[in-house]
């Protein structure tokens, strides 16, 4: 009914509502069905997601899962690793402040903890960039030193490409196979040592030649000699004290393992003397 501008509900039970309040006095309970709640959060699994959160059961999973028979699949194993980008990715794993550092015990041979420093994550990355910055460095060092050696002397000069195939193949045939014999020889002799810590090793002692290049611009050839010999004596003392205390355990013949690691050390610097120090006109 109407009464002025507003409109009563008449007192009844509406569906789906809270009943009017009666004229009668008292109170009037309300109850409410269990079946109209809902209780969060959920006490068990609702529609397609688990109680643990998981992915819904019908998603794509394909790019969730290695594909079958790839070579990231948990099965796949074997020498088939090496062929694998994620197997080197360790080796690579260091920042500048650590190159820096190792850098700086290279030219610090007395010390002899570079391979127990090294010893928990060689690098491969240093003495990638020290064999390409050493192959960059003789190329434009031999070729400025020669350039200038022929325009003295009035004389003609021609570039020599096989300056740089010549010492590419030196230094990273020397960093790659005079540690695998080395890796060989001390397996034979019960002493073993880890390849790549071997890598590091001699990668990272043969940093001293690149100030030893640049200096080799001075046209004085007893200078060059003992440039040579200062940057020889340093890398060979390097690995040779650095291996020293682990190829004790090889038995007796350990010291003339140290003194043939020496004397070969010594031998790369005297080719480097003759081949890439040397400027003949």
């Amino acid at each position: 009914m109407m009464s002025g501008n507003y409109t009563t509900i008449d007192n009844q039970n509406v569906s789906g509502s809270v009943p009017a309040v009666s004229d009668s006095p008292g109170q009037v309970s309300v109850k409410f069905n269990d079946t109209s709640l809902q209780t969060f959060p959920p006490s068990g699994a609702q529609g397609k997601i688990s109680a643990a959160a998981g992915p819904p059961r019908d998603a794509d999973d394909t790019f969730s899962k290695p594909a079958s028979g790839s070579l990231e699949s948990p099965s796949s194993g074997g020498w088939f690793k090496i062929f694998t980008v994620a197997a080197y990715r360790p080796y690579f794993d260091v920042d500048t402040s650590d190159v820096l550092e190792r850098i700086k015990d290279s030219l610090l041979p007395f010390n002899g903890s570079f391979n127990e420093k090294t010893a928990s994550n060689p690098d491969l990355y240093g003495p990638f960039w020290i064999c390409t910055t050493l192959i960059f460095v003789a190329a434009s060092i031999g070729t400025f030193v020669t350039y200038l050696a022929h325009k003295l002397q009035h004389k003609e000069w021609n570039y020599d490409i096989n300056l740089v195939t010549w010492s590419a193949g030196v230094f990273y045939g020397y960093v790659l196979v005079v540690p695998l014999c080395l890796y060989v020889i001390l397996k034979y002799f019960s002493a073993p040592s880890t390849l790549v810590q071997l890598f590091c090793l001699y990668g990272y002692s043969l940093f001293v030649f690149i100030p030893a290049m640049c200096l080799s611009v001075i046209p004085v050839e007893i200078f060059r000699w003992a440039i040579t010999g200062v940057a020889g004596i340093m890398s060979a003392l390097f690995v040779a004290l650095n291996l020293r205390n682990h190829i004790v355990s090889a038995g007796e013949r350990w010291f003339l393992i140290v003194v043939g690691i020496f004397l070969l050390q010594l031998a790369l610097s005297f080719v480097l003397k003759l081949y890439l120090f040397n400027v003949s006109v």
